[in-house]
């Protein structure tokens, strides 16, 4: 018998695609993008078009597995579950009754991004116990400080209104490789007469594809969106009538913006004051106009900055009153506003007073000598830190401890797993239930199991279920069945949740959200601020300066951060390690196109290829982000190179705020091989 499955994307990604699942005996034959989706619209990614492969892999863990050799070594022999939980709640029960819980550190980010499965019955288990909490603000977190800033919210406009745009301007984002199914929404907009500007250090596949490349020196956005203030209020360009109705603060913006003439932001950006002059006028002039800001501005020490100046923009032009105009970053906030969390999560249950942690920092917190209580267990799940994580060498150090008790809850054995005393088999998202929040489009989707967990895998809620078991725990809220929360998230009452029901999305796997019709969030003010009104604060922010070459590490194609590195093929299309150079850059340092590279700081270092490149700016080198590991064989990847530097708003990471010197490794061959 063959059936079709209607499932959802769990990838941290804001395209949430919706896929159908063909099975016949047991087994899932296909996985396809729904030609139905409106944004989906039949096609998958070039990395989930392989899911099905992850899934029936050789090498995914499927049973429970006891470490046998040296952390590290990725030795391990099978055990039962019932050995497992056993051994692991009795470890952590020793813990707590030693050091207390907050020696035991629960670690998860968004291996999954469905509603329960990424954060329910963890976060009352651990929290109950009073473990120490994570804070898990490395992605995300930057942005939504620096918008909410100006606006009171990281909340923008529906996506699939970029249609209506005229001049869309993509800042520090490469949509064709991150952001899929936004681009054919893009190309739209186009075919009605908008234009294209990419602002990126990098001229990436999205830059190549746009009409405009503009290329300023990374996190020197401040400047430019400063300059260009300064050019609409000299030029008479502003929308004095929006400005004095909805937004405070633009005396204030006057001043700032009048110390950022054009030829002063060229020295800092490396952008020519005429190209600024330009650009400003023709975004002031242009409406509806469009900011689609992305992942890259956040990931610099200024990065909240850049987005509350970024943010002024189309208050300033009044871009907020037309259909497809003001800015567009994430529909998170208002998908997730939409549903009960609390219900989900129940942070009430949290015991006062446990101590809090930033993910960014676990290589330090592993490895403190001062740390009271010290972290003598960690749980991962939904997550992979010595990819994912900053300092890559210190984080190495800390899983390597001999008295660190690790638990990790994987489809395969990861990097991290390698240093695990327990690697306990994980359900994929074929294998889940789950409701989908996206943060690209206005769709709610559910994912229903398409098939029963291979082996003896678990999902993320069935795992806490049994480790509240083991540990003696008897209160109902840590057994809720994935039905039932899900059921209380979709109950809260919302009017765009209005006849959106459980059954409903069983039956349609995706839902619109019911927001009005041409809805504009802040075309009459409105913003969520304590008078409702934008606050215009900006300021250009710290430029970090170093030593050697800025790092940029872009995403890529064929992994997600440390996912799909197992799949062969992902690994032959991505190729080896390469670090792209401009050519006077490599002249000065005496490299050559396809010579093998060693490149360094005072945090690590890794060999790469050399690709000598008129893609980039002198002083900027650029490296793919992923599962390549280092061109030599090595284990290590791009963060070996990377330290912990907080962002200005005190949780994200300045990831590309490295900088790194490169230097000859031995071994060349011709650019054509190297590619």
């Amino acid at each position: 018998m063959t059936t079709t499955i209607r499932g959802a994307c769990g990838h941290d990604c804001p395209d949430t695609c919706s896929w159908l699942v063909t099975v016949s005996d047991g087994k899932a034959q296909t996985l396809v993008g729904d030609p139905a989706h409106p944004f989906t619209r039949g096609g998958l990614c070039a990395k989930v078009n392989d899911y099905l492969d992850r899934v029936y892999h050789k090498d995914r863990v499927l049973y429970p597995l006891r470490r046998k050799g040296p952390k590290g070594a990725g030795e391990f022999e099978r055990v039962s579950w019932d050995e497992a939980l056993a051994d692991v709640a009795a470890r952590w029960n020793q813990i707590v009754a030693s050091d207390g819980a907050e020696a035991i550190l629960p670690y998860s980010l968004a291996g999954t991004q469905g509603l329960i499965q990424m954060a329910s019955l963890g976060e009352r288990l651990f929290g109950s116990m009073g473990t120490t909490r994570l804070i898990r603000d490395i992605c995300g977190e930057v942005a939504v400080a620096g918008l909410s800033a100006a606006n009171g919210t990281g909340m923008g406009i529906d996506p699939e209104d970029i249609v209506h745009s005229r001049f869309i301007v993509l800042w520090g984002t490469n949509t064709i490789v991150t952001n899929l199914h936004l681009w054919p929404v893009i190309l739209e907009a186009r075919r009605r007469g908008a234009k294209v500007i990419v602002i990126d250090p990098v001229r990436t596949r999205t830059a190549a594809a746009a009409d405009w490349h503009i290329a300023p020196k990374p996190a020197s956005d401040g400047a430019l969106a400063l300059a260009m203030m300064h050019v609409i209020l000299r030029e008479g360009l502003v929308d004095h009538d929006y400005v004095q109705q909805y937004a405070n603060g633009f005396e204030t913006l006057v001043d700032r913006a009048r110390e950022y003439s054009p030829e002063r932001a060229a020295g800092i950006t490396g952008i020519d004051a005429d190209e600024i002059e330009k650009f400003a006028r023709e975004y002031a002039t242009t409406q509806p106009s469009l900011i689609r800001p992305l992942i890259g501005l956040e990931h610099h020490r200024n990065g909240a900055t850049l987005f509350r100046t970024i943010a002024c923009l189309p208050v300033l032009t009044g871009a907020w009153r037309h259909r497809g105009g003001g800015l567009q970053r994430s529909t998170g906030a208002l998908q997730y506003s939409t549903l009960d969390v609390g219900r989900v999560r129940m942070p009430e249950l949290n015991k006062p007073g446990a101590r809090t942690m930033n993910m960014r920092d676990l290589g330090r917190y592993l490895c403190s000598p001062t740390l009271a209580p010290p972290i003598r267990s960690l749980m991962v799940y939904n997550c992979n830190p010595l990819v994912t994580n900053p300092n890559q060498n210190l984080v190495r150090r800390g899983l390597a401890r001999e008295d660190l008790f690790t638990v990790v809850h994987d489809l395969f054995v990861t990097e991290t797993a390698r240093y695990a005393d327990y690697v306990l088999p994980a359900a994929s998202q074929v294998e889940c239930l789950d409701i989908v929040p996206a943060w690209g489009h206005h769709y709610l989707s559910m994912n229903q199991p398409a098939i029963a967990p291979l082996g003896e895998s678990v999902s993320n809620t069935e795992l806490f279920r049994m480790l509240a078991r083991a540990l003696g725990r008897t209160e109902p809220w840590l057994f809720e069945s994935d039905e039932s929360m899900l059921r209380a998230a979709l109950a809260s009452g919302h009017p765009w949740l209005d006849g959106i029901t459980y059954e409903r999305l069983q039956a349609e796997g995706y839902v619109r959200l019911r927001q009005p019709e041409d809805w504009r969030p802040f075309a009459l003010g409105g913003f969520q601020t304590p008078d409702g009104k934008a606050i215009l604060d900006p300021a250009a922010g710290e430029i970090i300066k170093g030593d050697g070459l800025q790092l940029i590490t872009g995403k890529q194609l064929h992994f997600l951060n440390g996912s799909y590195n197992q799949m062969e093929r992902h690994q032959r299309r991505a190729g080896e390690l390469e670090i792209e150079l401009n050519s006077e850059d490599a002249a000065v340092r005496g490299l050559r196109d396809g010579e093998l590279v060693r490149v360094h700081n005072e945090f690590g270092s890794l060999t790469a290829r050399c690709r000598i490149s008129t893609a980039i700016a002198r002083g900027v080198a650029s490296m793919p982000f992923g599962g390549n590991a280092d061109a030599a064989g090595a284990s290590t990847t791009v963060n070996v190179l990377t330290p912990e530097m907080e962002t200005d708003n005190g949780e994200g990471s300045g990831f590309y705020d490295a900088f790194v010197e490169v230097s000859g490794a031995g071994g060349w061959m011709p650019q054509a091989a190297c590619k």
